[in-house]
Parts: structure tokens; sequence; C-alpha cells
């Protein structure tokens, strides 16, 4: 049969559209995709109906299709799907810097019914229906020990906040992939130290701005978690979802592998062993870390090995997100995971279902931690836009003291909003977060880090930059200098207050770094496709084999602030 002839034997296909959806919207899902930096779920945007037109005359079909003619046409609708709701005749979702609820969905924003996230009351004013703080006492022992011991340190008149809100220096696209967790040096002020989803190590000077260092023979998958050593400060621990805990020093780029829960290789999703969270007992020396399937376990920083049995911390099978030692009382342990619970362990007597209490919540909890100075409050992050504060852990943890509605409810292929404390509030009440809904700024669709004084649930800045355009989910506030470090996408920003920028700005020309030899106008331009070897077992781990990460070399652009008179070289 002639090419000709078996064209002919196929049905016209007839593609009709609705009359209200006759543009397509492909080009501007792509602008809101790149626009927030976030991949939507694999769900289709166009509901294909085919239908197939039968004769009336079946004799008439009969001979039709013995001839291979006159078949009846294919029509193909096109109709707008809600991504939300699956249901045809209305789409939800970002339109620019404006976020459209679903009209069968409650608000987006406060998961509320009744309103939309454009006029929601807590988007208007955060601290809207927040419960102020109680004066109230019981008199009981525990409070009395509380007030004695702790409350003496914290300074009863509030300091003032000191809010870093303006870029000192940035390098962009730093890392290969999106960044996924920020440490300051603890006494070297001037050194980051970031890990992102590839598995890659960076340590940047920031505040000679071109010295940095990208190791990437470490970790195979996203590295979740680093800690220095307690003994020596130029050693970090870091944990990777492959399973392995290493130790590297950071002036050679050596890194130790201190266990490694995958042996074997892979061996199938279900028994993967992923390690998210990482918190360090300086007094025992001991690291700390749990897994993906819900267990806790134990690594000697000074045998370098793994010792005692795992423990199951939180329901079998579920992720354990995040660790963090009690800064008074190391032997007080606080975890969280996607069991919709953060828990307070005593690691001196710790075995399944020993926990001290639990904290409920309504969704997967993000991250959890003590209070910097005292330890007496928690502060926790869960997905639901929830940012919750337990005031003292003396108290009644049955419920918190105050829900503070806060936007960092995410799809998928963003790193984790997680609300920090500032290290340097003496009052404890500052937590800085990344936003996730965008706001319009003169007409510009920006996502701000927020500062929130949770005793009373107030926005107290917003800071951010026309040029950032992508989110900035991670943010790390420095122990000892008023200085704010974020990573957005594969860049990261150091941010200070404005008197004191413009003072070195005059002494110091501010830099941005623009790796791999390709400038941007907008730091927010380039897009993290992470979509490109991310799988739904590993949470971005690549299953390909024969392929070892190598350290990469990029060239680097220096470019000067306008601010700037003279240019290094």
């Amino acid at each position: 049969m002639s090419k000709r002839a078996r064209r002919s034997s196929f049905p016209e296909v007839v593609i009709e559209r609705e009359t209200d959806t006759e543009e397509s919207s492909d080009e501007e899902e792509d602008e809101v995709e790149l626009e927030n930096d976030v991949v939507e779920a694999d769900e289709p945007d166009v509901e294909e109906e085919i239908e197939e037109r039968k004769r009336e005359d079946d004799g008439d079909s009969s001979i039709a299709d013995k001839k291979g003619k006159g078949k009846a046409p294919i029509t193909i609708s096109l109709k707008k799907v809600c991504k939300v709701c699956k249901r045809t005749g209305h789409q939800a979702g970002f339109q620019g810097a404006t976020y459209i609820d679903c009209p069968m969905k409650p608000c987006f924003l406060c998961k509320m019914p009744g309103h939309t996230t454009v006029n929601c009351p807590h988007r208007v004013a955060m601290e809207f229906g927040v419960i102020p703080a109680s004066r109230k006492r019981t008199h009981s022992s525990l409070d009395y020990v509380f007030e004695r011991q702790v409350r003496c340190g914290v300074p009863s008149i509030k300091p003032a906040f000191v809010i870093p809100d303006e870029v000192n220096c940035a390098v962009i696209r730093y890392h290969s992939r999106r960044v996924t967790c920020l440490e300051f040096h603890p006494t070297n002020n001037n050194i980051l130290l970031s890990g992102d989803k590839k598995g890659q190590l960076g340590v940047w000077d920031f505040g000679k701005v071109h010295e940095k260092t990208v190791y990437g023979n470490i970790h195979q998958a996203l590295l979740n978690n680093m800690k220095f050593g307690p003994a020596n400060d130029g050693t970090v621990y870091t944990a990777s979802s492959d399973g392995t805990v290493s130790c590297t020093d950071l002036e050679t780029g050596f890194s130790t592998s201190l266990m490694n829960l995958n042996p074997n290789g892979w061996q199938g999703r279900n028994s993967w062993k992923m390690l998210y969270g990482m918190e360090l007992n300086a007094e025992k020396g001991l690291v700390l870390v749990a897994d993906s399937f819900g267990f806790l376990h134990f690594v000697d920083t000074r045998a370098s090995s793994k010792i005692g049995d795992s423990v199951l911390i939180h329901k079998k099978g579920t992720k354990v997100v995040g660790l963090h030692c009690n800064p008074l009382q190391p032997d007080l342990l606080l975890s969280c995971g996607n069991d919709h619970f953060a828990r307070i362990w005593d690691i001196r007597r710790l075995e399944a279902e020993s926990c001290l209490h639990a904290l409920p919540h309504k969704r997967v909890v993000n991250s959890a931690y003590f209070s910097p100075l005292s330890g007496s409050k928690i502060v926790t992050t869960s997905i639901d836009n929830r940012i919750r504060v337990w005031d003292s852990i003396f108290g009644n943890l049955d419920t918190p003291s105050r829900e503070i509605v806060h936007s960092h409810d995410f799809n998928r292929h963003l790193t984790p909003f997680r609300a920090e404390w500032d290290p340097k509030d003496s009052s404890e009440s500052l937590v800085v977060v990344g936003r996730y809904i965008s706001e319009n700024y003169n007409g510009a669709a920006l996502h701000p880090i927020d500062f929130i004084d949770i005793s009373t649930g107030q926005l107290v800045a917003e800071v951010m930059d026309p040029n950032i355009t992508t989110i900035s989910p991670v943010n790390k506030l420095h122990p000892r200098d008023d200085v704010l470090a974020s990573g957005s996408s594969r860049s990261l920003f150091i941010w200070r207050p404005k008197e004191k920028s413009e003072v070195v700005q005059e002494k110091d020309t501010s830099k941005i770094l623009v790796c791999n030899g390709k400038g941007s106008k907008k730091f927010g331009d380039d897009s993290d496709n992470d979509e490109d070897d991310d799988d739904d077992f590993g949470d971005g781990f690549s299953s390909k084999k024969g392929k070892k990460p190598k350290h990469k070399k990029t060239n680097i652009v220096i470019m000067p602030s306008n601010s700037s008179k003279k240019k290094k070289t």
C-alpha cells in the first residue's frame, strides 16, 4: 500500500476550542511557573474528549471501512481544567502576582472558607486573629524554676529589631541546582556554607566576595543538613538523601563517610533510606541523624562510626525532617516529621513511644526549633500555612500559645520554608521566613522575606529586591553580625541594614558574582529546572549509574555595583 493510500485511511481530525478559551494559555502558564520557581503537579492543563461519530447506515459504514474511505472525523475538544479541583470552566493559580482561588476550595492562605486569598484578612494584617501573649501564672513548681533560672536572663524591655533590608553582595548561579541549606561559620564572620540539591557543598567568603569553592564529591543526592564540629571549626558534618553522614575538611575538601544506610546500593524505593534531620550533641560527642522511615541514628564523632541501635521516634515509614537540641539542656531533643507531629524527647532514656510530649499539627511539619537563648520557647513551621508558637515548654503544651497565618504552602521542586529564630534577639521573639505567594510591587511580582514578631504575630518587616524575582525559601540570620543570608534558586544573597551597607560601599565596593560566564540584569532570571532529574522516590535523587559528581570549574565574572567608583580585578 502506498503512503498516499495509508493516509487516506485515517479519519480527519477536527479540533474545537471553547469560545472563551480560544487563545492558548501555554505562554501564561510558563511565565507563572518561571516566576514562582515551582513546577506544579503533573496534571494536564487541558482535557481531551475524543468522540467518534457513527454513520446511521451500518451498510454504508461497512462498505466505507472496506474501501478505507468516508470515515467520520474525530472531534477533539480542548477545555481548560482547574489544577486544584480538576473541573472545567475555571482555573486557579497565579495570574501575575495575584493568586486566584478555586471556587470549590477554601482560601489558599488561611484555609478558611468564605473569602479568597486576594481579600483574606490575614494577608492585609498578619496578626489578625492572633491571641496575645498570656500573663497568667499558675504558680506551679515548674513556673517557679522558669522565673528564677531562665526569666532573669531575658530582658523585660524588648530591644529594637535590626533588620538587614538591602542586598550587599551576591553570587549568582553559584550552585548547579537549588540551594537546600545554609550555615554560618562559628568563628569566621565572613564564611558562609551552603548545600544544594545535587549534594555539593559551597564555601563562600562574602567579605572578599570573589573567594568561593564548591566541593562536588561529598554526596550523591540532596545535602539536607550541616553542622560544624564542636572541637574543630574547620570540619563540618553533613547529612544527605543518599543515606550517608560525612565529615569534611573545609580547607582540603577531603571527606570521610561516617555512616552509610545503603551499603548495597539501590535496591528499590521501599528500602532506600534518606537522611534529613541532623543535630550535634557536643557534650556526648554525638551526631544525631533521622531518616525517611522514622528512625533516629547515633554517630560517635570520636570513633567516626555508628553506635547503638536505631530508635523509632515518629510513625514508621514517615520522614523525620528536623532535629534540634535544647541550647541549655542538650539532652532535650525536639523532632518533627511528616506524621503531622513535633515531639520532645529525652535522649538519656530514649526508646520508641517514650516522647515527653507530642505537639499535633494539621499537616506536615517542616521545622521545629527551641528558642536560641533560654530554650524555653518552641516555634514550628507547618505546610498548612501556620507558624505555631509555644511560649513555655514548662506550661501546657496541648495547644500552641498562638498560630500565625503565613504563606509557605508550596507544591514541589522547592526547598521547604522554615521559620528560624534571630540568635541575636534577646527577647526571643523575632523569626525570619520566606514567603510563597508573590506580591505586586510597582508592577513586579516579588516574593519578600518576612520578619515576624511571634509574640504578637505582627509583620515587622518584609525585605525584597526588584532584581530578585525567584522565591527565597532558605534564610539564615548571622549569630553575631547584622547579616541575613538567603538562598534563592541557585544563587546566594547577603543582606545588611541600609545604614551599614552605605558605609561599606564608601570604603569598599560591593560585588555581584555571576558564575558560568552568563550575565543577567535580573537575579531571578535563571530558572532551576529541577524536574530534569527528579523522581518520586528519591526527592531529587538521580538513579543514573556510572557517573560521579566532579568538582566543577566555572568562569567568574565580577561586576561592581552602581555606587562603586573603582573596579577591582
